[in-house]
């Protein structure tokens, strides 16, 4: 039957949505959240297979203080949604282990910074050189076509997601507007 085919075209301008009724966005988001369980699994596996084996809390506790470093115990533990005795014992382990080093903040005595130790950068860069190779591998089973509809499909939800998620400057779009057209917005001053 012609409606139960799947159409969609790769190439060139034009309509890019699916064509199916059971392709909406429900069905896609439960297509996606398998995804996602896959590629977890996927990376947890490439990450036990690193030089030093570390839970999914430890990577990413590095990870974020890869991304800033000098966090202060009370940020990491924000940022990780876990409580402050449960990221102080964290931060005891990755310490242990070499991974990160604490430093007494120069302006503020009672604050400790954490940073990452040239090893613990390491062990990061191995587990990602790792997830890259088990991701690169499942990407060459796939046919080209599909990895260019998959390319073009999370450039996509990307897209979609920075235009509709608020900005910590108060934007809620890539472009950092509000959203509002600037010639019909209220006047500053308080006039019409």
């Amino acid at each position: 039957m012609e409606s139960d085919r799947f159409v969609t075209d790769l190439g060139g301008p034009g309509d890019h949505r699916a064509r199916r009724p059971g392709d909406g966005p429900e069905v896609v988001a439960a297509q996606i959240a398998d995804a996602v369980e896959s590629l977890t699994a996927l990376w947890s596996v490439a990450a036990q297979e690193a030089s030093l084996r570390l839970s999914l809390h430890q990577l990413r506790a590095l990870r974020i203080l890869e991304a800033a470093p000098g966090l202060n115990l009370t940020a990491l533990a924000d940022q990780l949604d876990i409580g402050l005795p449960t990221a102080s014992r964290l931060c005891d382990r990755l310490a242990a282990a070499g991974l990160l080093e604490r430093a007494q903040h120069p302006d503020t005595r009672r604050e400790v910074q954490l940073w990452l130790t040239t090893h613990g950068r390491h062990v990061l860069g191995d587990v990602a050189g790792r997830r890259a190779q088990a991701l690169a591998r499942t990407l060459a089973a796939m046919e080209p076509g599909e990895r260019v509809a998959l390319s073009r499909g999370l450039r996509g939800f990307l897209a979609a997601r920075d235009a509709d998620i608020p900005r910590a400057d108060g934007t809620d779009r890539a472009d950092g507007t509000d959203g509002t057209d600037p010639t019909h917005g209220t006047d500053p001053t308080g006039g019409p």
